[in-house]
Parts: C-alpha cells; sequence; structure tokens
C-alpha cells in the first residue's frame, strides 16, 4: 500500500485519467473528491462488504427457513 500525505486542495493522480483531491480535513474526517471517467466504478468499501454480506446470507439461507419451505412444499403437493 503507497501511503501519501496531502493537504487540503492537494491532489494525487492515478493513472493518466483519475484524479483524487483533499477537499477537507476537519477533526478525523477528511472529505475526498474523486474525478474519474463514469465507466470506472468507485465505491465505499464498507457498503461493499456489507452489500456482499447481505449476499452470502442470501444465498445460504438458515436451517429453518430452508425446513418451512420444505414443509410448504409439502402441502401443496398433497392439495394437487
Amino acid at each position: 500500500m503507497l501511503v501519501l500525505s496531502r493537504r487540503a486542495g492537494e491532489s494525487i493522480v492515478l493513472g493518466e485519467d483519475i484524479t483524487v483531491t483533499v477537499l477537507e480535513v476537519r477533526g478525523d474526517v477528511v472529505r475526498i473528491g474523486i474525478d474519474a471517467p463514469r465507466s470506472l466504478k468507485v465505491h465505499r468499501a464498507e457498503l461493499l462488504a456489507q452489500l456482499e454480506e447481505s449476499n452470502r446470507n442470501a444465498a445460504s439461507p438458515s436451517d429453518d427457513l430452508v425446513a418451512q419451505l420444505s414443509q410448504a412444499l409439502g402441502r401443496d403437493r398433497d392439495r394437487d
């Protein structure tokens, strides 16, 4: 990991078309601006982690939920 120190108003250029600028530093909060092509996806890491966890939970239902679904499907078959 490359670690750089920047002050408000200073920027870092990544590649040829991405610029990260420190907009403001207030206590322990740093506001940054990212200028990048729209084709480049930019996401907050904590939101990606939350989405991955949500997807993982949705793909792995609990044993109780599977049992309930099996019972419900079994009841539907009994009616036919």
